[in-house]
């Protein structure tokens, strides 16, 4: 991450953008591991906002145009947008806590609005590139990276009042295994840079991530990390909504994050998709919390 003291917490209880519950308590779940307790141990002058308000009424939205909960989604990103450019204005660091990846429509909007040229990594097993024509499900959570290109139902994609919030050259995608026809279509249209867990594989994380920092460092103004803790191996992190075998291990991951830390290009982070429900002691939310403090600097010694 970038040299600073002040860092800032924001929890996003959310699950309206997929039908499975549960992940709405993954905030709770990674201050349970011990999240606050670890970042005051690295010396952070911490603010923690809470959660925010999720609006979930009593019987969910119909869904409306292959988009489920499409009204209530908004209605949390905008306010998630805007505490997020609330805490850029102080000059502090933004970790967002998760909730489903639909959170990322909100967060990247309050970014962007900081930042001219706004780079992504996009840590994940999925692409998140469908939209409302070519998702299976309907469910946003596989939306957002294609809505913050601008591509996807204008009420989303205008989220803050402009679009795109990012451009397909200054996305970085690492994890990925599973990928619908649309999006792959869209990746090759766009250009977008991806490394599969052949990449992984094959290069190794080292070279990975090395090549993920040079590439975005001459291209981007700051580096938004979206962190969906699917992108590791369920053996490693079994409590996920959508789990996909042949993932990023844990010990990879780690590797990854502190590579990133030393670099010192992230500027704003976000975890998500941990649910405590599927979940086995906590092991996933405790892997976040390990995740996190490797990224913000914890070292062995």
């Amino acid at each position: 991450m970038k040299k600073t003291d002040k860092l800032s917490i924001i929890g996003v209880p959310m699950d309206l953008g997929q039908k499975r519950r549960g992940v709405d308590m993954g905030p709770s779940a990674m201050r349970y591991g011990g999240l606050i307790e670890e970042l005051q141990d690295l010396g952070f002058t911490l603010r923690d906002y809470g959660n925010i308000s999720i609006n979930r009424s009593v019987k969910r939205d119909a869904k409306e145009e292959n988009l489920e909960n499409l009204h209530e989604v908004i209605h949390a990103n905008e306010e998630l947008r805007a505490l997020v450019v609330e805490i850029q204005e102080e000059d502090s660091f933004p970790l967002i806590l998760g909730g489903d990846h639909s959170i990322s429509i909100g967060s990247i909007a309050g970014l962007s609005e900081k930042y001219n040229n706004l780079g992504v990594i996009w840590f994940d097993a999925h692409v998140d590139l469908n939209t409302a024509e070519t998702s299976p499900s309907g469910n946003i959570h596989g939306m957002p990276l294609a809505i913050n290109l601008g591509i996807g139902h204008p009420l989303l994609t205008n989220i803050g009042g402009y679009s795109p919030k990012v451009k397909p050259e200054h996305i970085v995608i690492i994890g990925a295994r599973s990928i619908d026809e649309g999006e792959r279509e869209l990746i090759k249209e766009l250009g977008i840079k991806v490394y599969t867990m052949h990449e992984i594989d094959r290069l190794g994380m080292t070279y990975v991530i090395q090549e993920t920092i040079e590439y975005l460092s001459e291209r981007t103004d700051g580096v938004h990390l979206s962190l969906d803790l699917d992108g590791i191996d369920p053996i490693d992190a079994p409590g996920v909504g959508t789990p996909v075998l042949g993932g990023i291990t844990y010990r990879e991951s780690h590797l990854a994050l502190e590579i990133l830390a030393e670099a010192e290009i992230i500027t704003s982070t976000e975890f998500v998709e941990v649910n405590p429900i599927l979940d086995h002691k906590n092991q996933t939310a405790d892997v976040a919390v390990a995740l996190i403090t490797s990224l913000l600097g914890k070292k062995l010694l």
